[in-house]
């Protein structure tokens, strides 16, 4: 099977048999990553250059371990260090990049929509790795990777995504990819940071956190991100914990197991508590590894190579 899109610049619009083929790859990749010498040859004389724009420590670095477990060269963009600083647009620098025989550009942009500017300015795959407040593909992916991994079927599963929708590119994401795959999604928040449109997308809303700890079977908790924020949209972080932090007492009374995820960093004693996030609730670190997982999946598919995982010029 091969994939039906060229770049991954986000998740809506994606197929459910494109979403499953990634997914399908990505748990054969994890069998690669649980070997002793856990490396692939698969994307040799490829070269993946990472622009990021923004500052990040999870994804550029699994995407770094990633495309160097599938023996990919890679090029690093400090946006610091470069010509942007001198007055160089963005296309510019990009065309400047794949000039140099680039295969790849796995960028991150605090504008929405510039992976999908670069799609039409290079010849190169682009694969989105965060723009702005739009979408954060990979990120969901390893989110429904997780999921699926403990309940088998993304089909029917309740997934609340908990805090600030309005700011989040992984809210975005993964309501796209969820919805798609057949599971029924809510978001609970601040009424301030629940845009407008979200019942719209197939979405129900829940105001309060009880409410949303009575029906999930997932909950993907966000951060706070008020390096977005324009203005106030709550009174204090301490009001905001008392609301709808997650708590093990919370978690406690339902007498349920719920799933609990978070794509980090955790702001601890505000959206998350740390007994939670270290507890057994919590699926935080396989999220992290799964990460590694569906970048080498996505890098895989999207570089046309068709060839069996289990072959024998993959499993060297």
């Amino acid at each position: 099977m091969q994939l039906e899109i060229r770049h991954l610049l986000g998740l809506e619009g994606v197929s459910r048999e494109d979403i499953t083929l990634i997914l399908d790859t990505a748990e054969s990749f994890k069998k690669v990553l649980e070997r002793p010498i856990p490396k692939v040859p698969t994307l040799r004389g490829k070269t993946v250059a990472n622009l990021f724009f923004e500052p990040s420590t999870r994804t550029r670095f699994s995407f770094e371990l990633a495309e160097k477990r599938v023996s990919a060269d890679t090029v690093n963009f400090s946006a610091s260090t470069s010509s942007v600083l001198k007055g160089e647009t963005l296309k510019d620098t990009a065309r400047n990049i794949e000039a140099m025989k680039i295969d790849f550009v796995v960028m991150r942009h605090s504008a929405p929509g510039a992976p999908h500017f670069l799609a039409r300015c290079l010849n190169s795959v682009i694969i989105n790795a965060g723009d702005g407040a739009h979408e954060h593909p990979t990120q969901a992916l390893l989110d429904m990777m997780t999921m699926r991994e403990q309940f088998t079927s993304l089909e029917g599963l309740k997934v609340i995504v908990v805090g600030d929708i309005e700011h989040s590119r992984v809210a975005r994401s993964n309501i796209y990819g969820l919805v798609t795959m057949g599971a029924h999604v809510g978001v609970c928040g601040p009424a301030t940071m629940i845009p407008r449109q979200m019942e719209d997308l197939g979405v129900t809303v829940y105001p309060a956190i009880e409410d949303a700890l009575a029906e999930a079977d997932v909950l993907n908790i966000l951060r706070i991100q008020l390096e977005r924020q324009k203005q106030a949209l709550f009174p204090s972080l301490r009001e905001y914990r008392n609301l709808f932090g997650i708590t093990l007492e919370r978690l406690d009374r339902t007498g349920r197991d719920i799933m609990i995820m978070h794509p980090g960093p955790i702001n601890r004693g505000v959206e998350l508590d740390s007994n939670v996030a270290d507890g057994d609730y919590s699926v935080i670190l396989d999220q992290v590894t799964n990460g590694v997982a569906v970048r080498m999946a996505v890098l895989y598919l999207l570089g046309g190579e068709r060839q069996k995982l289990e072959g024998d010029d993959h499993a060297a």
